[in-house]
């Protein structure tokens, strides 16, 4: 084999090799950090890339997706000395790949410890009973705390989220307990309530039934004292009328004997119905016969219009 073959062959393993070593092709998402002997030289983006082979190399490849990280369980304790086992998962992604390389051995580690740290520090200032109402505001403290830090670290804390909160089992058997017995409360309120309600309203219906009692019996008693009146009225108006027919009936031809007689019919069967009768009366009057008792009746008729037309005539003399 010449040597120009063989020199020829040797230049092309070179080029193939720094070709291997020179061309960077750097995926989607993806950032790589490049030192030139020993020193950060540049951050190479996504795509075809070049690097000088011996001199260069790709010290750190750092993705620049959201990472979802699971922060292991830690007993906390809160402001009301209570037990709570927590864990979260927190979400970051790398914003600055030189600062991510070199500020920080490992910020994954970093990163998780400081979220636990942050996090039993915000939780021994609430009582346990916080805990559970203010989760949203644990995930803002947390994530505000460890963003401050994370700056220097080329990674954003995008947002840390509680998976579960887990108090010693003597607390949970308190909590249930004391759910239990304010469920219990309410029923019993709510009964009371529904049972006042009922006493309401059956009250207020007594009531409009009474109102409506009254205001019949008002109206009943109001109808009858009219019909009575009616009545009394048509009566005295009939009366009136009968002592008019009879007054000028004694106007005319023998009208006055009609009366006498009519006079002396009633006051004889009067006399004769005390008669029949078991009661003692003194009558003054000789009761010796009929005729008699009849002649004095007439008498008495005759003698009452004689005065009458005395009385009538002395005004007129």
């Amino acid at each position: 084999m010449s040597s120009g073959l063989i020199f020829t062959l040797v230049l092309a393993l070179i080029a193939v090799i720094i070709a291997y070593k020179g061309i960077c092709v750097v995926p989607q998402q993806t950032a790589w950090v490049v030192e030139r002997l020993g020193r950060f030289h540049v951050v190479l983006n996504p795509g075809l890339n070049f690097i000088v082979p011996f001199v260069d190399r790709v010290a750190y490849k750092h993705s620049l997706k959201e990472v979802p990280l699971d922060t292991p369980q830690q007993v906390c304790i809160t402001k009301d000395n209570t037990q709570l086992s927590v864990d979260g998962v927190l979400f970051f992604q790398v914003t600055d790949p030189q600062r991510a390389s070199y500020g920080t051995s490992n910020y994954v580690i970093a990163i998780t410890q400081l979220a636990q740290t942050t996090l039993r520090s915000v939780v021994g200032r609430m009582e346990l009973d916080r805990t559970f109402e203010e989760r949203d505001a644990i995930n803002h403290s947390v994530v505000s705390a460890i963003d401050e830090a994370a700056l220097n670290w080329g990674v954003k804390v995008l947002r840390y989220e509680i998976k579960d909160l887990t108090p010693p089992s003597v607390i949970l058997q308190a909590m249930q307990r004391q759910i239990t017995a304010e469920r219990e409360k309410r029923a019993v309120v709510a009964a009371s309530e529904g049972k006042k309600q009922e006493e309401i309203n059956i009250a207020e219906g007594e009531k409009a039934a009474a109102v409506a009692r009254s205001e019949g019996e008002k109206q009943a008693k109001i109808n009858v004292a009219e019909g009575q009146a009616a009545a009394t009225v048509a009566l005295a108006r009939a009366t009136a009328e009968a002592l008019r027919q009879v007054a000028a009936a004694t106007q005319e031809p023998g009208g006055m004997n009609a009366v006498n007689l009519d006079v002396a019919k009633k006051y004889v069967d009067a006399f004769s119905k005390v008669a029949g009768s078991s009661n003692t009366l003194v009558v003054p009057a000789n009761m010796g016969d009929l005729a008699s008792l009849v002649t004095s009746t007439l008498a008495i008729v005759k003698g009452g219009d004689a005065k009458s037309a005395a009385g009538g005539a002395s005004p007129r003399a």
